[in-house]
């Protein structure tokens, strides 16, 4: 049985910025497609794709808007998909390649804002099925299986991962988002973050849904790892407040460090070589990254995963 369009009164959108949205797209938008609870809007913003990524998401009933892909920015073109979503209460966000997993997992997350004060909400991702060791653990160390909604008042329990949230399958209350702001324009990446440490920091709070969940989960090779953590710690390095306001993200990677080799130990110690390489590609990478306004733009572009953002 469908619902409405609405939950308690709450209409919503369902948003994702595309670029060549590859084999499992038209599997993603299905799974869109057969949730029991349907959106006022559906919306992509596509940045160049050269494959049949525009074809399908109409073919699925989303609007489709096309920006060049040199002006893709993770934050400016969320913030454009929020524009677009005129007078939606909750805005959904999705990447391409995240594939919600149960036909509820939308109406689990929206359902998160019956609580007044709930700004931000995110979903359990899980590994999709054919996920090796070092990604299964990734998805299990960062979404456990236990729901909490998180305030400021957790910043002593939690410390830097109060205003963890990932965008592949996360909600925004619209009114909550534009009142800080809207997601920023001018940051590498961890747009999701910087408008949940600001929402906390106004008052709000942050949910996590463990019902509400998604199949997204990558392989990376050790150059990916290295790029990946070099632009975290741009992120890093680009919003200093939110390390001095809520501490160095250093307790909370040597966690990681210690459950990734104890996980692959224990599961499958063949992949403890791989993930030694992983871990030292990643502090690699993060530490170089401390450097990065020392760096050469075309350097930049070749050891960043973002390199069109460097202009």
């Amino acid at each position: 049985m469908k619902f409405t369009c609405m939950l308690n009164n709450l209409t919503f959108s369902i948003l994702i910025p595309t670029f060549n949205a590859g084999s499992e797209w038209a599997t993603a938008l299905q799974a869109v497609a057969s949730q029991t609870l349907n959106a006022k809007y559906k919306i992509i913003v596509d940045s160049g794709s050269t494959d049949n990524t525009i074809e399908i998401a109409k073919s699925f009933g989303f609007k489709v808007i096309s920006i060049p892909k040199q002006e893709f920015n993770h934050g400016a073109t969320r913030q454009l998909l929020v524009e677009l979503s005129n007078d939606a209460d909750i805005c959904i966000f999705l990447t391409q390649d995240a594939i919600l997993a149960s036909a509820d997992s939308i109406k689990n997350i929206v359902k998160a804002f019956d609580n007044p004060i709930v700004g931000i909400a995110y979903g359990r991702q899980l590994p999709h099925k054919n996920a090796k060791p070092l990604e299964t653990h990734a998805r299990l160390f960062n979404y456990p299986d236990v729901s909490e909604v998180v305030s400021i008042a957790d910043i002593d329990k939690k410390g830097f991962k109060v205003f963890f949230c990932s965008n592949s399958f996360s909600a925004y209350r619209r009114s909550a988002l534009l009142h800080v702001g809207g997601f920023p324009s001018d940051s590498i990446m961890g747009e999701d973050a910087i408008v949940a440490a600001k929402m906390l920091e106004r008052g709000l709070k942050k949910a996590y849904v463990t019902d509400a969940t998604v199949y997204h989960s990558h392989t990376y090779t050790l150059s990916e790892e290295f790029k990946r953590y070099f632009d975290t710690r741009v992120f890093h390095e680009q919003n200093r407040w939110l390390i001095e306001n809520y501490g160095k993200p250093t307790g909370e990677g040597l966690k990681f460090v210690k459950s990734e080799i104890k996980y692959i130990y224990k599961n499958d110690p063949k992949y403890i070589f791989k993930s030694i390489a992983s871990l030292g590609a990643k502090w690699l990478g993060y530490k170089i990254g401390k450097f990065y306004n020392n760096i050469p733009l075309t350097v930049l572009k070749r050891i960043s995963m973002h390199r069109h953002y460097w202009k």
